[in-house]
């Protein structure tokens, strides 16, 4: 009930993405209709699915990793970003998100995309802008490592795989995802910027004494 309270968008979210993900688990034609075919987009054809298939997962893996980290970060960032702002950024971001995808793979009519990791991307590069000093954890690292040098290492690593990599993981959606939040948070919240500098030298001050 307080997550409801506090956060009522991202809970929302959370709960329709898991329950459209675990309906299509077990149902193939929603799966086909809401799944992203960037063949089919470019083509004006089922321009819906750059947003319904951030609403399905391929596994319970991938479903449980993205809202395993949404829940991390929605539920905080919402109260701060504010209600209506939180619905906006992780909408436009979902988009954004893909739009990269479709247009890489206009041309591929075997290439299908699906998950919420660029729009679960936003929201946390989102948080970071509102605290960047905060401990993430990156494996096989032992320890937490501030959140701004997770977010330029996070970067660094989407950008090098989205050119070399040759998995089944759509890095150019974690990336742009991630851009896109930056991007929008700051035009949400232009101040956010000089408390996020504030914030970091008063970290590399501490560091130094």
């Amino acid at each position: 009930m307080e997550y409801l309270i506090m956060a009522p968008v991202a809970s929302f979210i959370f709960a329709i993405t898991i329950l459209t993900s675990v309906l299509a688990f077990s149902n193939d034609n929603l799966y086909a209709n809401m799944i992203l075919h960037p063949y089919s987009v470019y083509r004006r054809q089922r321009v819906y699915t750059v947003i319904t298939s951030g609403l399905i997962h391929n596994d319970w893996m991938h479903l449980f990793f993205n809202m395993l980290s949404f829940y991390f970060f929605a539920f905080q960032l919402e109260p701060v970003l504010g209600h209506w702002q939180f619905g906006l950024l992780y909408t436009v971001s979902l988009i954004l998100s893909d739009l990269p995808t479709v247009y890489k793979h206009k041309n591929d009519e075997w290439y299908h995309s699906l998950g919420a990791s660029g729009a679960v991307s936003a929201v946390i590069f989102s948080f970071i802008m509102f605290d960047p000093l905060s401990k993430m954890m990156i494996m096989p690292i032992p320890i937490g490592i501030p959140a701004v040098l997770f977010g330029a290492l996070y970067l660094v690593y989407c950008n090098y795989a989205s050119r070399y990599s040759h998995d089944n993981i759509n890095h150019d959606a974690h990336m742009f995802g991630a851009l896109s939040g930056l991007i929008i948070t700051i035009a949400l919240n232009p101040y956010v910027v000089h408390e996020f500098i504030g914030k970091i030298s008063v970290g590399v001050q501490s560091l130094l004494h």
